[in-house]
């Protein structure tokens, strides 16, 4: 192969002029300027389009390439060369316009994309086209184009949570008390429910919502055992869901059995039967007191948060038992009692601290469970019975890390010891 030096050209308007041969090298020296006053063809970009459609689920491609990809019949994995120098670019682009039934994963390969090494970048909307330069060990791999400029590597944060079921109604005809919703707590490492310990933080991921549902309080035994709550949760596409148990509804005497029902927290058992009390759920909450026959045929108090609902005995119907305290939204809040018993004469149970409700007995109405407490409701005898109070969910997270997106309007403080606390008494979102 020859080297061609050339020094001037001076061809006349019109003249097409060849310089060399094939496989000849021009060199232009140091401080020369190259001037294009006309129009230049043929030079390109140094990008080499691929002429095969990629349809394989997998594919490791190469620098200063372009790549059409089609995921028609499945989602397609791109693994990025292992090695990158500043400049090196890749194109990709969907061919069939598929990309948001089958998406295009991008396999990093252990360098960064937009400064991180994870997660792996998902491209998922038809017709798109993602254009990367390499920009050097710092920020990795960069869109220079991408149609939607997505930040495809967000970074995941913690926040806490206090999951709180509805209560269990009350039982009528010497009706037990309700059982506490579930409770569930991974802030500061305070206790859960039924003698368990704080949970694991949640990892929430920006742009993913996450949905809370907020469950409402059991029915009133009307006139037989109380209706269990309703499940409190949060869940979302990359978490496991968090999910605490209804509470259970007290028994009655009405009953065949006259048991209370099992739940996060159980319900008293009904009296007159010497009935059994329900089971608590682990680390959600105690059984309930079972019920007795004895004097004033007294129901059992429904379990609570952090004690068992007591039995009836011939000294009267049981209490419910005590809830417990968390200071997730800056002061401290006793939650998930449960509810006390009932009998046909005097000496009803009290409601456990943390919104549990007041037995009654003789004609007397009980008391039901605190709204947004998870609270036990209380048992009735003649008179009626009373509903569970509702659940409750509450998000911590850092100030920095609160993106302001909601729905079902909860309340929202910010600067509580540097955290925003999301606190839901109806069910919403929060979008990471």
């Amino acid at each position: 192969m020859s080297e061609v030096k050339v020094n001037k050209i001076s061809p006349r308007s019109g003249t097409d002029v060849t310089l060399g041969d094939s496989g000849d090298t021009f060199t232009i020296p140091s401080g020369a300027t190259l001037t294009n006053n006309g129009t230049a063809s043929g030079f390109g970009d140094n990008l080499e389009w691929q002429s095969s459609i990629v349809t394989a689920a997998t594919i490791t491609v190469s620098a200063n390439k372009g790549y059409w990809l089609d995921t028609s019949s499945n989602a397609i994995t791109v693994t990025l060369p292992g090695t990158a120098a500043v400049g090196d670019r890749l194109i990709f682009t969907d061919y069939a316009r598929n990309w948001a039934t089958n998406a295009v994963t991008i396999d990093q390969n252990s360098l960064k994309f937009q400064g991180n090494t994870s997660p792996n970048p998902v491209y998922n909307t038809n017709g798109q086209s993602v254009d990367i330069v390499y920009s050097g060990a710092t920020k990795g791999w960069i869109p220079n184009s991408d149609d939607d400029v997505t930040f495809e590597t967000p970074q995941t944060y913690t926040a806490d949570f206090l999951v709180i079921a509805g209560g269990g109604g009350g039982g009528k005809l010497a009706g037990g008390g309700g059982g506490a919703g579930g409770y569930r707590n991974s802030f500061a490492s305070e206790a859960s429910g039924g003698g368990g310990s704080s949970e694991t933080s949640l990892s929430l991921t920006p742009g993913t919502v996450y949905t809370v549902t907020v469950g409402a309080g059991g029915s009133a035994g009307s006139p037989t055992t109380g209706g269990n709550g309703v499940a409190s949760s949060i869940s979302g596409s990359d978490i496991t869901d968090i999910s605490s148990t209804a509470g259970g509804g007290g028994g009655s005497s009405n009953a065949s059995s006259g048991a209370g029902n099992a739940g996060g927290s159980g319900g008293g058992g009904g009296g007159e039967h010497n009935s059994t009390a329900g089971s608590g759920t682990a680390n959600q909450g105690f059984a309930g007191g079972a019920g007795s026959n004895a004097g004033p045929n007294p129901g059992g108090g429904g379990g609570g948060a952090s004690a068992t609902g007591n039995a009836g005995d011939s000294g009267g119907a049981g209490d419910g038992g005590a809830g417990l305290s968390s200071s997730i939204n800056g002061s401290a809040t006793t939650r998930g009692g449960g509810g006390g018993g009932s009998g046909k004469t005097g000496g009803s149970g009290v409601g456990g601290s943390g919104g549990g409700g007041e037995g009654a007995s003789n004609s007397d109405n009980s008391t039901a469970g605190t709204a947004n407490k998870g609270g036990g409701a209380g048992g009735a005898h003649d008179g009626n019975a009373a509903a569970g109070g509702s659940g409750v969910v509450i998000l911590s997270m850092a100030d920095a890390d609160y993106s302001g997106t909601t729905t079902g309007s909860p309340t929202v403080a910010t600067g509580v010891s540097g955290k925003t606390v999301l606190t839901f008494n109806a069910s919403g979102s929060y979008t990471g």
